[in-house]
């Protein structure tokens, strides 16, 4: 059971600029939530916040948090729970780095991120950092099914004022590559365990020699258990013939991966296609640049950090740069490049942002190319491949017609891909893999190659079966199309299609949904969404992560005002505010203007469902009218075009909060359910409103001048505050 203590609603702290917006939005949440008798609190789950609270043995009284993620991960699983999380960075290594060396110049005594940790302590210390990195949060957190869906006032404005899309034509040279075998869809073994099992992975090297690299893995009965690992020889000949094909076709290369959420397996992928990219020097100059630190994983960025006082590896590697096709960029002005940083080119992020700029990437020369879009492992590359294709023979699609698509996404309890960190390995030595059961039984065999990359995923049975429930009833919410985006040639998806089946048909709906591979069901719904109509997608983890930028990049131009409702498993609820995708560009552009261009719109949605799911849950009839009201003024600052503008000396953030206020508190004394509420509102409606002007002229007139907020993955709460609330007038009259 959850605390007697704990809040009504937990609010997330994170990083970068959600974070920022909170100082400026959360004030005003916690003043209207008050008259309803409604507390809110937070926890830090940012990556700052989980790195002190890793390490608080070696920091002073004064400087140590408690583990607020493991506090939230045992609330989830209490029919208590409500929690607002907002998108938190999950951290690639060159991250977890700067967030390190950023609190150590803050002063806190932090032991350095070992890269190669050789004494036992080194080690200890990796293991903790190893906890931190990567997607260490969603998986704790989701202890439900995702239910992903515009919100009626964003599409509705997304119809009403479409954003522009670039254009396709049908001779565009854009392609997705993939390597369609060696890979870890072609390797895929699965199987459904009939009882609880424990399991342990074993390397048996050619000459004998065993390795345990996971002992004790527990499964329930029922859970669906994957292996499978991408051949390195196959891997390092495919980069190496794309490379070159991209040459020959005067396209832009470009790798799409995931380096953040699968902390293991696409970091050794993304470093091999940096030595792919710099053969020629690491066949030169490889044993030089191991003694000098360099390791190709950590990107091209930190590769040039290391070998920049070599004058003979820089001219190899200038020498390298001339033969190779130009690369898609990051940011072409400052040169940074598609392999500088692991964790710069999310695929969920980059490919909707391509496929709707018209398959246009940004090149070297800070023109828009055509691209070689290259996306190693088969398993999902198909929905973009599709989505390539099919654009280039219809054009554009046109967001003041285009229907939606909503999703139904499987990841409750780690489940899939995102759940496999622990069980990922680089294989050390030629011999076999084998997942071998605690009374003998090998239930998945591998043989393997030094350096391929081997790993085993799983999905639960009660996730699984809460999945389709929650697929069906979304179904008849809806009435439309449904399809569930499953490929029975693959081994996993075979595995699910035998739970799926026979649960739609015992609960008399089969009829209403279809089983698709991920190709056809990617040309189902697009064509569907063409002709103005909606779709479910009901989908794994991983797509559930990428459908849910593409669909909503292509209909709102953002993904991060998507209406993200988390049904836990346990009756609680979690409420998710969109992608953070461009969230370091904002950043960067307060701390160089003082002008914040994050929309807080995600955060609006989720907050006014959060509210009604309180009413219900605490049976609070004023959390329900104060819900309403939230979507009433949702839609006051979308239909009076409040949300923020992207250059300075326009209203920014600060001002949409302020019209946000504005419109909940009018919306609240406008109301009739609740006469208190209503008395209590009247007066700071119409201070909000009368004192627009002052409020307005006070946030327009800090914009333009550098500001100090005291770090980026750490900040100084009271200096960031100061920057996020510079209207005294607005500050006094929400108390």
């Amino acid at each position: 059971m959850a605390d007697q203590n704990t809040p009504d609603i937990i609010y997330t702290k994170v990083d970068e600029a959600p974070e920022l917006a909170s100082y400026s939005l959360l004030p005003i949440i916690r003043s209207f939530a008050a008259a309803a008798g409604v507390s809110v609190g937070i926890k830090d789950i940012s990556l700052a916040g989980r790195i002190i609270a890793a390490f608080s043995d070696h920091l002073t009284e004064d400087q140590r948090q408690s583990d607020d993620l493991a506090a939230l991960g045992e609330l989830v699983k209490t029919p208590e729970a409500n929690v607002i999380k907002l998108p938190n960075i999950s951290a690639s290594v060159p991250q977890l780095v700067a967030a390190v060396k950023e609190l150590q110049a803050q002063g806190y005594a932090l032991p350095d991120y070992p890269e190669s940790p050789e004494t036992d302590e080194e080690k200890a210390v990796r293991a903790r950092y190893d906890t931190i990195k990567g997607s260490a949060v969603n998986p704790v957190l989701r202890e439900g099914n995702s239910d992903r869906r515009a919100a009626a006032a964003v599409k509705k404005y997304a119809q009403n004022n479409p954003h522009r899309m670039g254009d396709w034509s049908a001779d565009s040279k854009t392609r997705v590559a993939t390597m369609g075998s060696g890979d870890f869809f072609s390797n895929e073994v699965s199987a459904t365990l009939d009882s609880a099992a424990t399991a342990k992975i074993v390397h048996t090297a050619a000459d004998g020699t065993e390795t345990v690299l996971k002992d004790a893995v527990s499964y329930p009965a029922g859970t669906v258990v994957d292996a499978t690992y991408m051949s390195a020889s196959a891997l390092d000949a495919f980069l190496a013939e794309e490379i070159e094909k991209t040459k020959a076709e005067g396209t832009l290369f470009s790798l799409h991966m995931k380096a953040t959420m699968m902390k293991v397996s696409d970091p050794i992928i993304f470093g091999h296609a940096v030595k792919a990219w710099l053969a020629p020097v690491f066949d030169q100059y490889g044993d030089k640049m191991k003694d000098l630190g360099v390791d190709p994983n950590g990107g091209l960025g930190a590769l040039l950090d290391k070998v920049k006082d070599e004058p003979e590896i820089m001219q190899a590697i200038e020498a390298v740069r001339d033969q190779r096709p130009p690369m898609y960029m990051v940011n072409s002005d400052k040169g940074i490049t598609n392999l500088h940083v692991p964790s710069d080119v999310i695929i969920d992020a980059s490919m909707p942002a391509l496929i709707r700029a018209g398959g246009k990437g940004w090149g070297p020369d800070g023109n828009e190319h055509d691209t070689n879009c290259v996306i190693p492992d088969s398993s999902y590359a198909p929905v973009y491949d599709e989505t390539i294709k099919y654009f280039k023979e219809t054009g554009k699609l046109d967001p003041a017609t285009a229907g939606t698509v909503q999703n139904i996404g499987l990841m409750a309890q780690k489940a899939e891909e995102y759940g496999s960190h622990p069980t990922t390995f680089e294989i050390p030595a030629d011999g076999t893999v084998k997942m071998v059961l605690e009374d003998g039984t090998v239930l998945h065999e591998h043989s393997v190659k030094a350096g391929d990359i081997w790993r085993s995923a799983s999905a639960r049975k009660a996730p699984i079966e809460d999945w389709v429930q929650l697929a069906i009833d979304r179904q008849k919410a809806e009435g439309c199309e449904a399809i569930f985006w499953l490929d029975a040639n693959r081994a996993h998806d075979a595995e699910l299609i035998a739970y799926v089946k026979p649960i739609l048909e015992a609960k008399g709906v089969a009829d209403k949904f279809q089983i698709m591979a991920p190709r056809e069901a990617t040309r189902q719904t697009l064509e569907t969404i063409r002709q103005g109509k909606t779709s479910i997608a009901i989908t794994g983890n991983v797509l559930r992560d990428y459908l849910t930028d593409l669909f909503p990049i292509l209909e709102l131009a953002t993904s991060a005002k998507m209406l993200s409702i988390v049904k836990l498993m346990q009756g609680g609820g979690l409420f998710e505010t969109g992608a953070g995708g461009s969230a370091p560009k904002h950043v960067q552009q307060l701390v160089e203007e003082n002008h914040l261009r994050w929309d807080s719109l995600g955060e609006f949605c989720a907050l006014g469902e959060s509210l009604k799911f309180l009413a219900d849950a605490r049976d609070n009839e004023k959390a329900r009218v104060l819900g309403e009201a939230v979507e009433v003024a949702t839609q006051g600052v979308l239909d009076n075009n409040k949300s923020p503008d992207r250059k300075v000396g326009q209203p920014d953030n600060r001002d949409s909060h302020y019209y946000f206020a504005l419109y909940w508190a009018q919306a609240l004394a406008e109301q009739s359910q609740d006469a208190e509420l209503a008395a209590h509102f009247a007066g700071i409606a119409k201070a909000l409103a009368e004192n627009e002007e002052k409020i307005t002229a006070d946030f327009a007139a800090v914009q333009g001048a550098p500001v100090d907020i005291g770090g980026y993955y750490h900040p100084d709460e009271a200096k960031t505050a100061a920057v996020m609330r510079p209207s005294q007038t607005l500050n006094d009259i929400i108390g």
